[in-house]
């Protein structure tokens, strides 16, 4: 029989977190020739004048934006190409190899996950995608041609939580409503949230690291250093939404370095000390 490993599953948010600005600002708003700020504000705009949601509300945006004679592409392959062009923080391409290697010194299996309100097919564009296990992420329905006409999933604040359960019982298609609402006994799920991290860098990612956080996880928030994003991690520390707070890089001994692999170094520890209870207990006769 295969012995039984540790799983530890690092869930990231994507802008901000993993890149310092918004996805579409890289390529895609420059091609519209709009500001980000302006697109910003319309989409709000939107959202307040018909009660909309409003990551709805930018998606649909960014397709009548597209459409309006502006001869910028919308489709799968293009979608892919903005994502090439997006910026990531100091040390995220090495990040997964170097991070990978220290959980498996410590007979740790890790897993990445994506969980983001951008773009599925723009994130699955970028150098690092080949790393997550999963990208959950918004994303449009697409017609026979792959050109996007609707928006198929919109993740938002809210909404980004029922991920994390199906990171937690290993329900990992968005379509399958029946498993993860299933009933799953605890020790028969695929990841506990005690060997969950969540990193985010803001207010859509509280529920996340809130859930994280109570349910024995580790949420960590991280920010653009020099940024006003510091005294907002700092502000979930304070209200203990979240464990650690960090500058968004990734670089090997800096300081998320650090916290990640220190949490995983007790993921290890605690699944040995739980495989020792185990082995105590009386065996049914």
């Amino acid at each position: 029989m295969a012995k039984r490993k540790a799983r530890v599953a690092i869930i990231y948010d994507f802008d901000g977190t993993l890149s310092p600005g918004n996805m579409q600002e890289y390529d895609f708003f420059p091609q519209l020739k709009i500001s980000p700020s302006k697109f910003w504000e319309t989409t709000r705009k939107r959202a307040q004048e018909h009660e909309a949601d409003e990551i709805l509300a930018y998606m649909t945006l960014m397709l009548d934006k597209a459409s309006a004679g502006s001869g910028v592409q919308i489709d799968r392959e293009a979608f892919a190409r903005y994502g090439k062009e997006v910026e990531l923080f100091p040390g995220v391409i090495e990040w997964f190899e170097h991070i990978n290697q220290y959980a498996k010194d410590y007979d740790v299996v890790p897993e990445h996950y994506i969980l983001s309100s951008g773009i599925r097919e723009m994130v699955a564009g970028t150098p690092i995608a080949k790393h997550f296990k999963k990208i959950f992420a918004s994303s449009f329905i697409y017609e026979q041609h792959g050109v996007a006409k609707a928006p198929g999933l919109a993740i938002n604040y809210t909404t980004k939580t029922q991920f994390l359960f199906r990171i937690n019982k290993g329900a990992l298609e968005v379509w399958d409503n029946a498993k993860v609402n299933a009933y799953q006994p605890k020790e028969e799920r695929n990841i506990p949230f005690e060997q969950m991290i969540y990193i985010g860098d803001g207010t859509t990612d509280i529920p996340c690291m809130k859930l994280t956080k109570d349910q024995g996880g580790h949420s960590i928030a991280v920010y653009r250093p020099g940024s006003p994003k510091k005294a907002t991690a700092e502000k979930l520390l304070k209200e203990n939404r979240v464990n650690f707070v960090a500058p968004a890089d990734y670089t090997v001994d800096k300081t998320l370095d650090k916290q990640v692999k220190a949490i995983i170094y007790k993921i290890a520890a605690d699944f040995e000390v739980h495989k020792l209870e185990r082995s105590c207990k009386p065996k049914d006769k």
